[in-house]
């Protein structure tokens, strides 16, 4: 009863009472950190995972503006206010301008091959009159149809832009060809393979006037 009642007895208690409350002290600040430190961290992941996506997009886009080479089948829809033709082609490219486009259908004209070296065009098939082909195949001739034609509208195109949606980028991009019927050109490309998916033509009225479906893609890029 008297150590209770004594000095030391209070000492004690005193004592005791600092230590827990330096303890408390410690606990709550250790709690602040972190909690602080977790805000941090789920910040910098998201701004990391953010940019990471940017730079992945990007990354695709250097991607198909530095193909070196590629083949591909594709088929191919024309329309236009008179008619509309469809084909299948196979397009092959190297850089820096050498081209073949061989018709695989329709029968009557299958086995036509454009060739174009980016000066001159060279048109093989010993059974059809040249005339007739261009007359009645619109834009079979022209490298329009082809994805290094986009590449270079989309490189000379100051407003050329993408974005990503869903599963893949989408290219934009005018067309530097003298035409009311192909004015746009949207390229969709495959976030997972890298390789174009489809693209579309549009005119001075955004209505679509070809539209081409990547069937068979070989591609080969110096990026």
């Amino acid at each position: 009863k008297n150590f209770k009642e004594g000095s030391s007895y209070n000492v004690i208690c005193s004592l005791y009472e600092e230590i827990y409350m330096k303890k408390k002290y410690w606990f709550i600040l250790l709690i602040i950190i972190i909690v602080i430190g977790g805000i941090f961290f789920y910040k910098n992941s998201v701004k990391n995972h953010k940019s990471g996506n940017n730079k992945n997009s990007q990354e695709i886009v250097d991607y198909i503006l530095n193909i070196s080479s590629y083949e591909v089948k594709v088929t191919v829809d024309v329309s236009s206010n008179k008619n509309s033709n469809k084909y299948i082609l196979k397009q092959t490219y190297h850089s820096p301008n050498q081209s073949i486009q061989e018709v695989l259908e329709p029968s009557n004209i299958a086995g036509v091959k454009i060739e174009n070296d980016g000066t001159n065009l060279k048109i093989e098939n010993s059974q059809l009159s040249l005339s007739n082909m261009l007359e009645n195949y619109n834009y079979l001739g022209d490298n329009c149809l082809d994805l290094y034609s986009f590449i270079e509208d989309y490189k000379q195109d100051e407003k050329a832009d993408y974005e990503e949606k869903d599963n893949e980028i989408i290219m934009k991009a005018r067309s530097n060809i003298q035409s009311i019927y192909i004015k746009e050109k949207i390229l969709h490309i495959d976030k997972k393979t890298y390789n174009p998916t489809q693209m579309e033509i549009k005119d001075n009225k955004q209505k679509t006037t070809i539209y081409i479906l990547y069937n068979e893609v070989k591609v080969n890029s110096t990026n």
